[in-house]
């Protein structure tokens, strides 16, 4: 490696990629590489100077991995591998004694650190485990106290114990704080260090002072005084404008100023800054600058990365052989494989058959045998497709057990609250594991699994669906209190903080990979579904058919039971959108007033005095918001502004303003001209804002005034009209949210965000109103080998399980935005029943197991996100949203 980095005088960034390349880091630019010069200082390497210039003597240099850059929370880190590496800092910080803290906070973060390391408490086992294993200082004065601690934490993974430890790391004044010393003017001993929000300046280890980024006009240094030049505050007449530090050497000097200027540009800047043209005669000053991605441009690469990495698996051996394929990461030794690759390569430890073209290939033999060896009849694919999505639907009720089993044990949850989604929820769920037995075992006879010898009688499905819906209709005053459950459940919420967090706790979880409050309409929902498939059914069949009479009296039960729940379905899914666009806004008192009606959001450009700036729109029946997308830690979207619907105007004005798809929205108080992505985008929101007009003129704007003071934007009529608003103004964002809410990078208005596309109420309920489930082969552009995955079709998303006994879902690919076509000769896919999906490079094939399953999927996504467009030889699907 040296010898490669010695001809080709590669810069530091090439030995960086390398290592994150070997650990598969996505997240790297938090990291850097860090060692001691000649002068013995240490400095970190450079990304943009060749490396064998900074480090001379490479055979003699150790270069240690470490974080660099420390983010004020870390929900901001996306990947468990990052927080992991974070977790190890953090536990090497405190064992050399750079993070201090009181004597509580470190035996918890001890704690914490143990229950990562060996599990659920044990006394004999943790007293020897910290006998053996220094993780501070005065470890052994409080013994007794991280054992108290570690008896709390039983049932927590190592995943949450190190977000439990960044918890409590972040709160601590020396969190991710290295020293610099340095001299005041009057020769007082004190320590210069920086962090995301500025300069900070310590004390011992107490801080005594901190210059914002928003306050400082510019940092230099002369020689071995270091300058922090403020800007002036009107509010003080006297005040000082330039402050002066003494520090060791010109080179200490130099070595802070540097990472000073890392740390704003990372922080405060949406994208690397551009290198400065190269003077033809002089130079002045220094030369160096920030080179990587911001803090931004991580977040949004990430999230952008259309699969979702799986779950970091930590290996847990800790060989010493040189096999073990271990690397030192913090001068700890860490085991990174997960098995050798032919080669000997250590793979990295995020690799899995699921996500790589390893594993799962099944062979065109054994497609052949399995075809030959089921039934072709549509109506067994048709009772297939009940099984399977009731497979789905029963551990979408075992979210909503396991919340009342997790959260229900705790104070905070009422009796009251407790008893209604027991009561309501238990009978439904045990009645469900009957019927999908039932389904289980008739299928298992219609494809000769058990008495094969028998057919006929057990070739139908009507006869099992009509004796379960007739057994869940004595349940309709049961899923009536479906929708009580979750209004009382929002209630409390809202006057227990505590029981807010515990939710909120149990939405991260893995298992919950939708909105928690969209499981309690899920029994709703399957009532849709019920009547679909009998729809199907009844079509399918013949009159004269021996199921067509079961079939179609089952149709007529449940298609009642949907006419008397519709009502309350309409209702509960608006509100359910309501609370779920309330966790994505910041700025807004309560969106979920009484009376209002989400119906479309999406991606419009606002033109202002800047130009054209992309912004987030959100229309009800009484009002469109306007907002911005703030870097916060938790990804909301700031309203910056609200025009009432009552007594808007609307009128297209491409010519008035020479820009493409655009209208004005003329308000009472103010007008705002925007601009589609596209005409059918715009046909869209014109018609949607029509009908909101409408809607808000019938009621003859009595909640104007309301309207106007719910919501926390004070800009007067000349701020608003000269339109203040700037995506740079960060500040404002971060400290709206000082009750951080945790990370919404992937939800449908983020996607919608970064695809610039928009959604209606309208999809949304068909998207939950039609789902599907069942397995796909699956493969990837470049590869050549057939996946066989578990997928769950729902929400505008695909989620991918290894089987369909997986509590939770390894991986996801939102859908808005995707085409959907197929295959063409070119594309050499010389398989049955293949699909493309497709966005913009990334390209996804998936295979069904028969003609059915295909059309099912091609109509399914057709229905939710898109529209056919038939050619005569090559049929194809065009997406809807874009």
């Amino acid at each position: 490696l040296w010898l490669l980095l010695c001809l080709q005088r590669a810069p530091g960034k090439v030995l960086f990629d390398l290592v994150c390349a070997h650990l598969n880091l996505i997240e790297g630019d938090y990291f850097g590489l860090e060692f001691q010069d000649q002068r013995k200082m240490t400095v970190w390497l450079d990304l943009l100077k060749p490396t064998l210039k900074q480090i001379r003597r490479p055979k003699n240099t150790i270069l240690r991995f470490v974080v660099k850059f420390f983010p004020p929370d870390h929900s901001q880190l996306l990947e468990e591998l990052t927080r992991y590496l974070f977790a190890l800092q953090i536990k090497h910080d405190l064992a050399c004694g750079r993070l201090t803290c009181n004597e509580s906070s470190a035996a918890l973060l001890v704690s914490h650190i143990v229950q990562s390391e060996i599990g659920d408490f044990d006394e004999v086992q943790c007293k020897q485990h910290l006998l053996n294993n220094k993780y501070i200082p005065e470890q052994d004065a409080l013994m007794d106290k991280i054992i108290e601690y570690h008896r709390k934490h039983v049932g927590q993974t190592p995943a949450e114990s190190d977000y439990q430890l960044l918890e409590i790391a972040r709160r601590l004044e020396m969190y991710g704080v290295r020293l610099y010393p340095a001299k005041d003017r009057e020769g007082t001993k004190l320590s210069l260090a920086v962090a995301h929000s500025g300069v900070l300046v310590f004390q011992g280890h107490t801080k005594i002072n901190a210059f914002n980024w928003s306050k400082v006009r510019k940092l230099s240094f002369k020689r071995k005084r270091f300058l922090i030049k403020l800007r002036p505050d009107l509010n003080q007449s006297n005040c000082q404008d330039t402050l002066e530090f003494m520090m060791g050497s010109r080179d200490c000097c130099k070595v802070f100023w540097k990472i000073c200027v890392e740390y704003h540009a990372f922080f405060r800047l949406f994208e690397e800054p551009k290198p400065k043209p190269k003077p033809v005669l002089f130079t002045r000053g220094s030369s160096f600058r920030f080179s990587g991605r911001t803090q931004r441009q991580v977040i949004d690469y990430v999230k952008d990365s259309e699969f979702k990495k799986v779950p970091f698996e930590r290996s847990p051996q800790h060989s010493e052989s040189p096999s073990a394929g271990q690397v030192m990461v913090n001068g700890q030794k860490q085991s990174l494989s997960l098995g050798q690759s032919p080669d000997r390569r250590q793979p990295s430890p995020l690799t899995s058959p699921l996500l790589t073209d390893a594993g799962f290939v099944r062979t065109d033999d054994e497609d052949e045998v399995r075809r030959k060896r089921f039934p072709t009849d549509k109506a067994y694919f048709i009772a297939k497709e009940l099984l399977t999505t009731e497979r789905t639907y029963l551990k979408d009720l075992e979210v909503i057990t396991s919340f009342q089993k997790s959260v229900g044990k705790d104070e905070a949850m009422p009796d009251s609250l407790r008893n209604l989604i027991f009561a309501n929820f238990e009978p439904v769920y045990k009645f469900h594991e009957t019927f999908l037995n039932d389904v289980e075992q008739r299928l298992a006879q219609w494809e000769g699994r058990s008495n094969a010898h028998i057919k006929g009688d057990y070739q139908r499905v009507g006869d099992v669906m009509l004796k379960n819906i007739q057994g869940l209709k004595l349940l309709t005053a049961h899923l009536q209190k479906h929708s009580e459950a979750l209004l009382e459940l929002e209630r409390t919420c809202r006057s227990s903080r505590r029981l807010e967090g515990l939710c909120r706790d149990f939405e991260l979880q893995k298992v919950c990979y939708l909105p928690l409050n969209i499981f309690f309409l899920r029994p709703l929902h399957r009532l849709m579904h019920y009547k679909q498939i009998l729809e199907r059914l009844c079509k399918h069949y013949p009159p004269t058919h021996d199921d067509f009479r079961d079939s179609r009296a089952a149709l007529a039960d449940i298609s009642e039971m949907v006419v008397q729940l519709h009502g309350t379905l309409i209702k509960m899914e608006n509100f359910q959108k309501l609370l779920e666009l309330k966790k994505d806004l910041t700025g807004v008192d309560d969106l979920a007033i009484p009376g209002r009606e989400f119906i479309r959001l999406g991606c419009l450009s606002k033109l202002s005095g800047k130009g054209l700036q992309q912004r987030m729109f959100f229309l009800f029946n009484d009002v469109l918001m306007y907002t911005s997308r703030g870097m916060t830690a938790s990804n909301q979207f700031k309203v910056n502004g609200q025009l009432p619907m009552y007594g808007m105007t609307i009128r297209e004005s491409e010519d008035e303003w020479g820009v493409p798809h655009s209208f004005t929205l003329f308000g009472q108080r103010q007008s705002v001209v925007v601009a589609a992505s596209s005409e059918s985008e715009m046909e869209k929101w014109v018609e949607d804002i029509k009908m909101a007009i409408e809607l808000a003129d019938k009621c003859n704007g009595s909640s104007a005034e309301i309207l106007s003071s719910s919501f926390t934007d004070s800009k007067s009529p000349e701020e608003s009209s000269a339109d203040q608003e700037s995506e740079d103004d960060l500040s404002a964002s971060r400290t709206s949210l000082e009750r951080q809410t945790p990370h919404r990078g992937n939800t449908t208005v983020h996607v919608c965000w970064h695809r610039n596309t928009s959604v209606s109420m309208v999809d949304f309920s068909v998207a939950l109103e039609n789902q599907l489930s069942g397995n796909l082969l699956r493969k990837f552009k470049n590869s050549n080998g057939w996946q066989k995955l578990w997928v769950v079709f729902t929400n505008f998303s695909l989620f991918f399980y290894k089987t369909h006994q997986d509590e939770f879902p390894l991986a996801s690919l939102p859908l808005l935005g995707y085409s959907i076509t197929v295959p063409s000769e070119s594309e050499n896919i010389h398989k049955d029943y293949v699909f493309k999906l497709h966005f913009k490079s990334h390209v996804y094939y998936f295979r069904s197991e028969s003609e059915y399953s295909f059309e099912r999927y091609s109509t399914n996504t057709n229905l939710i996100l898109f529209r056919m467009d038939s050619t005569a030889n090559n049929p194809s699907v065009v997406v809807l949203v874009t």
